[in-house]
């Protein structure tokens, strides 16, 4: 890959406001946690910067940075899994976003509807007994 560089590029529309704001990464990304907007259900954490956050805020679907391909992609343009924004927030150290969705279809690459399903280490708080670490 000729001429690419492992960071997104560096020019954003982004209000100067809210990108004063941010708190990114080494390699200029925020953790973006996308969130079922009626139910709560974390449904998938993708990465973003500057301009995939400006894209998110003003076309109402969600756009990621992908660190594999590099390049921003938009939820749901080949899936057809869109998300929806109803709500987009900061954490307290602004360094991720919270992005409130109506998620159509499934979230996760895998099909599934969340990506958190598949490898539940605790649930309920279950005590499953000592670890063989803790041994």
């Amino acid at each position: 890959m000729v001429g690419m560089t492992s960071t997104p590029r560096q020019s954003s529309r982004l209000a100067p406001e809210i990108a004063a704001r941010l708190k990114r990464s080494a390699d200029g990304l925020l953790p973006a946690i996308a969130q079922q907007h009626d139910t709560g259900e974390v449904l998938m954490l993708g990465w973003m910067d500057d301009e995939a956050l400006h894209r998110t805020l003003t076309t109402g679907r969600c756009t990621y940075w992908s660190r594999s391909r590099q390049e921003y992609w938009v939820k749901g343009d080949t899936s057809g899994h869109f998300q929806h924004v109803k709500s987009v927030a900061l954490d307290c150290d602004a360094d991720t976003v919270l992005v409130k969705v109506d998620q159509v279809g499934a979230a996760c690459h895998t099909g599934a509807r969340t990506c958190f399903d598949a490898d539940v280490l605790l649930k309920d708080g279950a005590d499953s007994g000592p670890s063989a670490a803790d041994q």
